[in-house]
């Protein structure tokens, strides 16, 4: 049985903050778009992917993951679904699959469980979703906001995503109803006189919808997250006829720093410091200086490799302190230059990174001015 899922992000989440330059599902939740949590959780699950929305942004927000390429969303919610059934199906008949799941792309934290409960049912039932008994009392309110009535809770649910159906029958049931009125794809079942079952579903399957979810989701991913630490420590010697980076930018002086790529110190010692709390060894382990394709490289292109490894894993940065050891150039009026160069190499808040300096007291080889050396701690939180 082939299983495909479809991963809705077209809505504008005007709820959330009507004012955000971008829907909910692109909010950066511990470093990566709320959206990338989503597919990262389905992707064990499937056998293809196929996101619909914004085909650009979702192309940004899932750049380097397993899925199909974005088909545009529609109006409503019911247009995007029968969107992406209609790019599976387009499929070549091998590929095409049996069972599909589809997802709202603002739920970024589903547990396995759950997604592993859903396509169970479907092996006795046409469609499944996970869903949570209502435990609250329910009350009716009037146009002056006042009780009207109480709502027996007896027998209702609160319904979540994934949703999981059988294929072509989903299929067949959006290509006969357009109307776009059905906010989930159960509704279209129950109409056709289908069984759907419930499954169970979990409090931690939090739909982003206001302010508020976004603090709890953080919460939530923290407890499911350990902290990682690292270091690196680097040492350039100066060399006439060179430029000097540091940090990613261009800092004037006599000399620069000798080396392989364009040897900044201060970026390959917050490499190898990343690369540590990953246990991913080091910089030379990734590009070695055996291979002349790094011969005179940006080192910049190290720092966002390293910033992916770390998105790869699921986690985020917390903090990076890089200390530059020099008695020339004086670093402080860069300083914050550096910071903001390495934030945008690792998508990160500047209040994440620390760039400072120290002299050695004139002691050593940095004392003498022969060359540059680089001391960087980093702190990931990771799965």
């Amino acid at each position: 049985m082939r299983i495909a899922a479809i991963l809705l992000a077209a809505g504008a989440g005007r709820r959330f903050d009507p004012e955000a330059p971008l829907p909910k599902q692109y909010v950066l939740l511990r470093g990566q778009p709320v959206i990338r949590h989503a597919a990262r959780a389905l992707l064990p699950y499937v056998d293809c992917l196929q996101p619909v929305g914004d085909p650009d942004l979702l192309r940004e927000a899932l750049a380097g993951l397993p899925t199909l390429p974005p088909v545009a969303g529609g109006a409503e919610r019911q247009h995007s679904v029968r969107a992406g059934l209609d790019a599976l199906a387009a499929l070549p008949e091998t590929e095409r699959p049996d069972l599909v799941l589809v997802h709202d792309g603002a739920r970024p934290w589903v547990p396995p469980e759950v997604i592993r409960g859903v396509i169970a049912a479907l092996d006795t039932a046409k469609g499944a979703i996970p869903a949570v008994r209502v435990a609250d009392t329910l009350k009716r309110g009037d146009t002056r906001d006042m009780i009207a009535g109480t709502v027996s809770r007896d027998q209702l649910w609160r319904a979540q995503t994934p949703q999981g159906f059988h294929f072509g029958l989903l299929h067949a049931l959006h290509g006969a109803s357009a109307d776009g009125a059905a906010t989930d794809d159960a509704l279209l079942l129950e109409r056709a006189g289908h069984d759907v079952a419930l499954v169970p579903g979990t409090e931690d399957n939090i739909k982003l919808t206001y302010a508020e979810d976004l603090v709890r989701l953080e919460r939530l991913m923290d407890g499911q997250l350990l902290p990682r630490a690292g270091t690196g420590y680097d040492v350039h010697a100066f060399e006439d006829g060179r430029k000097l980076i540091l940090c990613g930018i261009d800092v004037p002086h006599t000399r620069g720093l000798a080396g392989h790529s364009d040897a900044d110190v201060g970026i390959h010692a917050l490499c190898d410091a990343i690369y540590g709390a990953l246990a991913e060894g080091d910089i030379g382990r990734h590009f070695p200086p055996s291979d002349n394709e790094w011969k005179d490289a940006d080192s910049a292109r190290f720092l966002v490799h390293a910033g992916e490894r770390i998105r790869a894993r699921g986690g985020f940065l917390t903090s990076a302190d890089v200390t530059l050891v020099c008695e020339r150039p004086k670093i402080g009026p860069h300083a914050e230059a550096m910071r903001a160069r390495l934030a945008d190499l690792l998508q990160v808040d500047i209040g994440t990174i620390s760039v400072k300096a120290t002299t050695s007291e004139r002691l050593g080889f940095t004392g003498r001015e022969e060359g540059i050396a680089c001391i960087a701690t980093v702190m990931l939180m990771v799965p």
